[in-house]
């Protein structure tokens, strides 16, 4: 890498190789889903072109990411290498460390509901599992997220076809407050729309928080 802070130190040295600005957000995206180019770009907004090529040849360099050709397409994608895919975990830690700067809302911040995915398990997870199994779908913007019970905890995953007990439909902020704890159901700020079997929401979100 070409700076360094220069310590013996686990921290500093990561930090050496995901420390500079836009390289955990790329790792975000990352966790999300394997990505093109221009699909980084319009995930990120704000990063300048040149910036976001010079992070992702640094990435590479350092082993946190690779490229990947498609086999339907023959398009280059990026992807997480295994031990780039190892940085979930202190991900999903700094936002369960970031619930208090959250409370606000977006205010005048850039939101897509896609990236909820990551938030979404980060918070849910440590809640004890619904004592039946369970399927819900959260709906923000034009997104379709769904929770599924399973033995171990709950499961983050989009939407892609089969049957959900019930849909919840919020804005991505009280979705946030819900899986965090800070809201409940019945005393959200702003509307909370449920189709399906209620009880199979509250499976999931009436559980206590860790």
């Amino acid at each position: 890498m070409s700076r360094s802070y220069g310590q013996y130190c686990g921290l500093a040295r990561a930090l050496d190789v995901v420390g500079d600005r836009w390289n955990l957000l790329i790792v975000r995206q990352l966790l999300i889903a394997p990505a093109r180019y221009r699909e980084l770009l319009d995930g990120l907004p704000g990063v300048a072109t040149n910036l976001l090529t010079d992070r992702l040849r640094e990435l590479e360099t350092a082993g946190v990411i690779e490229r990947r050709l498609a086999e339907d397409d023959n398009a280059v994608r990026y992807a997480l290498t295994t031990w780039g895919a190892g940085l979930r975990e202190p991900i999903e830690g700094l936002i369960r460390w970031s619930t208090p700067l959250m409370v606000c809302g977006p205010g005048e911040d850039h939101f897509r509901a896609e990236w909820l995915v990551l938030p979404l398990r980060a918070l849910l997870d440590g809640r004890p599992p619904p004592r039946r199994s369970v399927s819900v779908g959260i709906a923000v913007e034009d997104r379709l997220f769904q929770l599924r019970s399973t033995r171990s905890g709950i499961e983050v995953h989009p939407h892609e076809g089969g049957e959900l007990d019930a849909v919840l439909r919020a804005d991505g902020a009280v979705v946030l407050g819900l899986a965090a704890g800070v809201l409940d159901l019945d005393g959200a700020p702003r509307p909370v729309e449920i189709e399906g079997d209620e009880a199979a929401v509250r499976a999931i979100f009436d559980a206590p928080a860790p």
